[in-house]
């Protein structure tokens, strides 16, 4: 059956019409759950880990580690690091702290301000700057949310706007959330058992 001229042009244009409408229809979409995303982050807080919240930690250790294996870092975080007793002692000096959604623990790091010794010296290129500076150590995820680990990196540039940070070459997750929230590769430091490290640098003031 041959569709007549007026149909036929009619189709046409409402078929046209409607491809024109499906950007703004996904834009719209991505806008709104940019912003439930955000809100969500917004109700997110840190705050020092307690030693009643141990096990809760060390599960998100655990967590952690299994989730480097599975994504192809075989040689970060093994036999047991972080251990409890480091835990432990991060919480005793209050430098480990948490991220808290809605009562539930969603991310765990350690966060000082000051000289690093490891990162001292730096071989096969440069810090960005001399100027005092914060350190992130032992940063996992609990993985239930989204922008937990940049909610934290955030939180510590608020409390130093100068961060310095190493990883595991194969720890491929970490190098782009770095990249992702605007660190600079600076080059390679040693921990203190010889281990390489890629190490990393934000300075909000630069």
């Amino acid at each position: 059956m041959l569709i007549s001229t007026p149909y036929l042009m009619l189709a046409t244009f409402l078929i046209k019409g409607w491809i024109s409408v499906i950007p703004y229809i996904i834009m719209i979409e991505v806008t709104v759950q940019n912003s439930l995303t955000l809100e969500r982050m917004q109700k997110m807080e840190i705050r020092h880990t307690s030693l009643e919240e141990l096990n809760q930690v060390m599960n998100i250790y655990d967590h952690a580690r299994q989730y480097m294996r599975q994504n192809g870092n075989q040689n970060q975080w093994i036999n047991g690091y972080p251990d409890i007793e480091l835990i432990t002692k991060d919480i005793e000096e209050m430098r480990s702290y948490v991220c808290v959604d809605d009562g539930q623990i969603e991310g765990v790091f350690c966060f000082t301000i000051g000289i690093d010794p490891t990162y001292i010296k730096i071989y096969e290129g440069a810090w960005l700057d001399d100027q005092p500076y914060g350190v992130v150590h032992r940063i996992a995820s609990a993985s239930h949310k989204k922008g937990v680990a940049s909610f934290c990196l955030e939180w510590c540039l608020e409390q130093c706007n100068n961060i310095r940070i190493d990883t595991h070459e194969d720890n491929y997750v970490m190098h782009n959330l770095l990249l992702k929230n605007g660190y600079q590769r600076c080059g390679i430091i040693y921990l203190e058992s010889g281990a390489p490290r890629v190490a990393y640098q934000k300075n909000a003031a630069l």
